[in-house]
């Protein structure tokens, strides 16, 4: 049993394996797209950021800022970035600031 590892501690909370904490990140065509959704949202429109080739934490980081920026609320979901509010327009000025190439997806 000296191989053991912890599966729960009250100390620490969930414990993740060490290859479930390292996640690829996904490969895309170098375009990032903003497109709008407001299904499931109860007609709230919100801006869906995807086809960022970064990791959780770089997304975490990016998502602060454009918040910040815009002076609104949002979140990171998996790979992709939600930002509240249909600004597609502002956010794309930002992040071709940054040098990414943007397309607006959708209607």
């Amino acid at each position: 049993m000296n191989d053991s590892r912890l599966v729960y501690s009250t100390d620490t909370g969930r414990i993740k394996q060490e290859n479930e904490s390292l996640q690829n990140t996904p490969k895309g065509d170098g375009i990032v797209r903003i497109r709008k959704e407001t299904k499931g949202r109860k007609g709230k429109g919100m801006s869906i950021i995807d086809g960022l080739e970064m990791n959780e934490a770089e997304l975490k980081t990016l998502c602060k800022e454009l918040k910040k920026q815009c002076g609104c609320g949002g979140a990171v979901k998996g790979f992709s970035i939600e930002i509240q509010g249909d600004i597609r327009d502002k956010l794309k000025q930002l992040l071709e600031a940054k040098g990414k190439r943007v397309k607006l997806a959708g209607g």
